[in-house]
């Protein structure tokens, strides 16, 4: 039996209007970008994006809970399989560096636009974001015990700003830009806590 053949998933007119909606939010900010916009960005009227979306608010909302579950899922899924510590610590940095640079609307959509946010969904992005530390936090004392919690807390805060720069520092092509990323990041955290 041959191996399964890459098959494009179809995105739904939902997903084409996040991925639409991010790429101007990114370029434009969320306040900057009118749900014309965002319709013509996508073939379609501004007032039919409400078919879709009950406001601009509810976009931003479900875009950025999307960017959080999708970082907590993929970290946690590489630390379960993971044969070791180190292992895991470089699978999470592999996994946030691939997210950047395959996602850089997403990325600076998720830092500037958090305070647009309702008080809900808010609330629920924190909430995720703030599980997602965790798992860096425990696989960075699982790698060094000695390292105390907010040391190893502020370590991987520090690491997300440097690897969440990528949006900005597209100087090196997609391969050598994420090996980069990769040995400053572990480079980083081995000072840190070595």
């Amino acid at each position: 039996m041959g191996a399964v053949p890459d098959v494009p998933v179809k995105q739904s007119r939902r997903d084409q209007i996040l991925a639409a909606a991010a790429e101007l939010f990114a370029r434009h900010g969320f306040h900057g970008v009118g749900i014309d916009d965002i319709g013509a960005a996508v073939g379609i009227s501004g007032p039919a994006l409400y078919r879709h979306f009950r406001s601009k608010d509810a976009m931003l909302g479900e875009m950025l809970t999307q960017i959080s579950e999708r970082l907590l899922d993929g970290g946690l899924a590489r630390v379960a399989v993971s044969r070791d510590p180190g292992h895991a610590l470089r699978e999470l940095i592999r996994w946030h560096v691939d997210f950047a640079l395959d996602d850089p609307a997403l990325i600076t959509v998720q830092i500037r636009n958090l305070a647009n946010l309702t008080d809900p969904d808010r609330r629920r992005v924190r909430a995720l974001q703030r599980r997602y530390v965790e798992v860096w936090v425990e696989t960075i004392r699982k790698t060094s015990p000695e390292v105390d919690e907010p040391t190893a807390r502020a370590a991987a805060h520090a690491v997300f700003g440097l690897i969440n720069s990528t949006p900005h520092s597209a100087h090196l092509d997609r391969e050598q830009m994420a090996k980069l990323l990769s040995r400053m990041a572990l480079a980083s955290l081995s000072g840190a806590v070595g």
